[in-house]
């Protein structure tokens, strides 16, 4: 009797991010972690994301109604933050639909105009 064929597949191996290349800098995992204490209102919200901003060295740029802009989201906060040594990054944290809950987007296509504008917004500021 033979013994039947078994084929054995080998897995590819995961490749570990490198300590530059980390998925999620240790500051914006502090940023997502310190937005989930939001428990304030709509007015409140600029505040918020200012104070918070301003715990990772990042700055609150302005402020806007989302106008449909990004999904489920009433107003969008631009931030600009900076980690040691690299450029700055400008991120969009967002006060829900429901007005309590916030998160953190990245730019993408459908506000791309907007994080162009975000950048001009801080050369203006620049100059002054």
């Amino acid at each position: 009797m033979v013994a039947p064929e078994t084929s054995v597949t080998k897995a590819a191996p995961t490749l570990l991010p490198q300590p530059g290349d980390a998925a999620i800098p240790m500051a914006l995992l502090e940023l997502e972690l310190s937005l989930d204490g939001f428990s304030g209102s709509k007015d409140e919200f600029a505040a918020f994301v200012r104070t918070v901003a301003a715990d990772i060295g990042g700055e609150l740029l302005f402020t806007l109604p989302a106008s449909g802009l990004i999904e489920d989201c009433l107003t969008i906060a631009a931030i600009r933050y900076s980690d040691a040594g690299k450029a700055p990054t400008i991120l969009f944290v967002c006060l829900g639909g429901d007005g309590t809950a916030i998160r953190v987007e990245q730019p993408g296509e459908r506000t791309a105009d907007l994080k162009s504008f975000a950048e001009a917004f801080v050369g203006v500021l620049e100059r002054i």
